[in-house]
């Protein structure tokens, strides 16, 4: 009959983080995982929290749910016959039953299932609330102020997880949340290496993140991870490593059934891909999936973080770096212009990226007057952004003018000197 709720099989569900939704979802993968033919509802589920005494679970159900919260069936609150309670002794005994035993207390068993062994504080979900929120703003940190500072907060974040990763207590669920969290924080890691121009530092930290972006089973964490990776192996000429990622991206989407916008950001590092190797027809067919994506990225449903920087100012700045490639700077000039105009408030390092660039490309296209009122227009909001890759493209504007016989391009090297 239905009842009050007998405490055990609730007791740790509760305890392990899970809603009855979720439970039944953890319970089919724990299934896959052990080869089991076994299921659960959650109207199952109801009724074995809630009848008084609940119906015995069969075998099946009974390994998968032994195998969840690491404790006999008894201490869940089941009725359970002696032939079918899982005993206590070493599995190399050859006079022990061969089942899955329990070399402890139960209860102490539990515990130790679903929490560190450390006695530190208690991490809940308002914690990993607070912790999301800084994590999240490391994207407006640096998009604004630039990596350094981003790179800064960063560090201080990741000592705070790895701290409640080693000494506090939590959950199983809080605590995939918090490597999941810290998997990001490699990621962004990566970026700022490959801001501050130190690749091999920038690759490392891609491999940290990948591998524990892997750990979590989180597919999508994995193509963010990628995509800075397809940027640090172009920088190092790896062309091959660099077009391998962008396969095993999308591979990745595919398989998380990821939306337009991801598949967004995938379509133009392959571009960037075919454009460093001049393949400038590679380089077409990939802005041309872009450009559909583009379009139908406004009815996407759910979007990652990390993805909602990009649009379609980034496939304009793209088409621009194509046909700079191609020797053509005067087309990539409109494309350049039309990828500021287009981007949104809030990006100022990138604002500020994008208008060297196309100070470089003026340059090379003979406008000498605009291309420095581009870069003094940088000058003047410079002092706020701390990106050493932004630095580095204004010194390499510096050497570029400073062979012009110009008066503007004499005047613009003068100020980048000191300013910069």
């Amino acid at each position: 009959m239905a009842g009050q709720v007998t405490g055990g099989l609730a007791r740790l569900r509760h305890a392990a983080g899970y809603t009855q939704e979720s439970f039944v979802e953890a319970f089919r993968q724990e299934a896959v995982r052990l080869g089991v033919a076994a299921a659960v509802s959650v109207r199952q589920l109801r009724r074995w929290e809630r009848e008084t005494p609940p119906p015995l679970p069969h075998p099946g159900q009974q390994a998968v749910l032994e195998a969840l919260f690491g404790v006999p069936l008894p201490e869940m609150g089941f009725d359970t016959p002696a032939h079918r309670v899982t005993v206590a002794v070493p599995i190399s005994d050859a006079e022990g039953v061969k089942r899955r035993t329990f070399v402890a207390d139960a209860g102490a068993l539990a515990a130790a299932a679903l929490l560190p062994a450390a006695a530190g504080p208690r991490i809940g979900t308002a914690d990993l609330g607070r912790l999301r929120e800084l994590l999240d703003g490391l994207y407006q940190t640096d998009h604004t102020a630039g990596s350094v500072p981003a790179g800064a907060e960063a560090g201080r974040i990741e000592q705070e997880i790895t701290r409640a990763l080693g000494s506090a207590s939590y959950t199983s669920r809080v605590g995939r949340e918090l490597q999941t969290m810290l998997a990001e924080l490699y990621g962004h890691r990566a970026w700022y290496g490959y801001d501050g121009g130190r690749f091999t530092e920038g690759r490392s930290a891609c491999m940290e993140a990948l591998a524990a972006a892997q750990f979590v089973d989180n597919p999508l964490l994995q193509v963010s991870v990628l995509e800075t990776l397809v940027l640090l192996a172009v920088k190092a000429d790896r062309s091959w490593e660099a077009a391998s990622a962008v396969e095993h991206a999308y591979r990745l989407a595919s398989r998380a059934g990821a939306g337009p916008t991801v598949h967004l950001v995938i379509a133009l590092r392959d571009a960037n891909v075919a454009t460093h190797a001049g393949d400038l027809s590679g380089a077409r067919r990939a802005l041309t999936r872009a450009v559909t994506y583009q379009g139908r990225a406004a009815s996407d449903p759910e979007v990652p973080n990390w993805a909602r920087f990009v649009g379609p100012f980034e496939v304009d700045y793209a088409t621009a770096d194509m046909y700079v490639r191609a020797a053509q700077p005067k087309r990539a000039v409109p494309f350049l212009r039309a990828a500021l105009g287009s981007m949104g408030g809030g990006l100022a390092r990138n604002s500020a990226s994008y208008r060297v660039r196309l100070a470089d490309v003026l340059l090379a296209a003979g406008e000498v007057d605009e291309a420095c009122a581009e870069v003094n227009g940088v000058l003047d909001t410079l002092g706020g952004i701390a990106s050493p890759r932004l630095t580095g493209k204004v010194r390499d504007f510096k050497r570029a003018a400073g062979v012009v016989d110009s008066p503007t391009a004499r005047a613009c090297v003068a100020r980048i000197h000191e300013t910069v």
